[in-house]
């Protein structure tokens, strides 16, 4: 029966391939799933921690796959992939250092970390290739080593000091408990390797390297470093992958401020006709009749005072309406501009855009249409239609398309998305735009055809 060291020596190459793997998948899966139009800060940190997977992923491969082309390569060219492959290891450090950064808290960020990482490349370069022979075995070990002393160890460790900060500051107030446990367990994750990373070295002349190496690590545990190094890569690349629906969320929670901004701005709507054609309307006619029962009364009479102080009165409160309705009409400004405008708003919405391709067709006479009011429930309509589509279609590419029908409107959406589904629940959102529909004295339809058409008609005038 062989032992862990011999069954680990055996299966060197394998182990090696699936931890180049983990690294590889961990990088990939960060760039597939970053939000380029997120608020959150830790979207343009992570772009450093996918460096890292990548270039890592790549080195490791490198051991594995560079031997195999001695057989078809000259000697320089082996010499440059040599050359490219070592320099890949401390160059993923380097970006393992940068994500440290990154994710720091900006109080707690001083310009000299920013040259940290690249002047520690700069000395590891230095003592690499002018001290010791490009083409000495003895130089692969030692630029290994000091690669992992140098850069790796400290980039480790602040980046799970980092990410740790980040996790407790900038995340967990958004109150997502799972995605804060995920986002710990991989800071963890980093300070663990930057241990069995960043210490345990190729063995070496000089302390540590001489006393704590690959070597002794695995006499005294009897399992290789690379198998501790694949565990934690693989826990990190499950925890941060994990982590990253916070980018899903954040998108619900925008998605979800819009619908509520949408329906404050058809509240702000129906307030305003409420005030303009109702209490306005009726303050204004009991100051006509208290106008014409001061003419009534004899003049200088307490009946007259009282009846001019009511009139004053009543003055003051039509001013209050309306200042109140100007306020009103303020929050739903956008209301006000032509339909084509509002759709290319909408085409042009970052919570939209950066999630489908949008692309938008008016075909319009110019003299053709709608009252700010009319315009603004259709722009409600369209909104709700995109947010459906963004929240549930899973479509890549969306069409608006607005015609004229002669006496009527017609607008549809069409997405390629997986359509809407037989038992779909009535929901606030479909109620709301059939609702506006209905206001509108228009119609709107769902049509299923290789995605979801949204057909909206309505008339021209009231």
């Amino acid at each position: 029966m062989i032992t862990f060291s011999e069954f680990f020596i055996l299966n060197r190459e394998i182990i090696f391939f699936v931890y180049g793997l983990v690294f590889f998948l961990l990088g990939f899966a960060i760039i597939l799933q970053t939000r380029r139009s997120s608020r959150l800060d830790l979207a343009r940190s992570l772009r450093w921690l996918a460096a890292f997977g990548i270039t890592h992923g790549f080195y490791e491969w490198g051991d594995l796959f560079i031997p195999i082309q001695a057989e078809y390569l000259g000697e320089t060219a082996m010499q440059g992939l040599n050359f490219f492959h070592r320099v890949l290891l401390p160059v993923s450090f380097v970006c393992l250092f940068q994500f440290g950064i990154a994710v720091l808290p900006s109080g707690k960020k001083t310009r000299g970390l920013h040259w940290a990482s690249v002047s520690l490349f700069g000395v590891w370069m230095l003592i690499a290739f002018l001290v010791f022979d490009f083409n000495d075995q003895q130089w692969k070990l030692t630029s290994n080593t000091l690669a992992r002393y140098l850069i790796g160890f400290p980039g480790g460790l602040l980046a799970a000091y980092g990410l740790r900060q980040h996790t407790f500051q900038r995340i967990k107030p958004l109150n997502v408990p799972k995605i804060v446990q995920m986002f710990r367990i991989a800071g963890i994750s980093l300070g663990i390797y930057a241990f069995v990373s960043g210490l345990v070295a190729p063995p070496v002349g000089f302390f540590p390297g001489n006393i704590i190496n690959t070597d002794t690590f695995t006499e005294w545990v009897g399992v290789p470093p690379l198998v501790f190094r694949s565990l934690v890569g693989m826990v990190m690349a499950f925890t941060i992958i994990r982590a990253l629906e916070v980018f899903d969320l954040e998108t619900e929670r925008r998605i979800e401020e819009l619908e509520q901004q949408q329906i404050i701005n058809a509240e702000h709507e129906r307030l305003a006709r409420d005030l303009h054609d109702g209490a306005i309307q009726k303050v204004y006619t009991a100051g006509l009749l208290v106008e014409s029962a001061v003419r009534l009364a004899d003049p200088e009479s307490e009946l007259e005072k009282r009846l001019r102080r009511a009139m004053a009165a009543l003055n003051d409160s039509i001013l209050d309406l309306r200042r109140n309705l100007s306020e009103l009409h303020s929050h739903t400004q956008g209301m006000h501009e032509s339909l084509p405008n509002l759709l290319k708003a909408i085409s042009e919405n970052p919570n939209y855009n950066t999630m489908v391709n949008i692309s938008v067709q008016v075909d319009l006479p110019n003299e053709k249409t709608l009252s700010a009011i009319r315009a603004g429930h259709v722009a409600a309509i369209v909104n709700e239609a995109m947010a459906n589509i963004v929240r549930h279609a899973k479509a890549v590419n969306v069409t608006i398309h607005a015609m004229d029908g002669g006496e009527s409107l017609k607008i549809t959406i069409r997405d390629d998305g997986m359509g809407m589904p037989q038992n779909v629940k009535n929901g606030y959102g479909l109620r709301n735009m059939r609702d506006r529909a209905r206001l509108l004295n228009g119609t709107i339809e769902y049509e299923n055809n290789k995605g979801l058409t949204t057909t909206l008609e309505i008339p021209w005038k009231d």
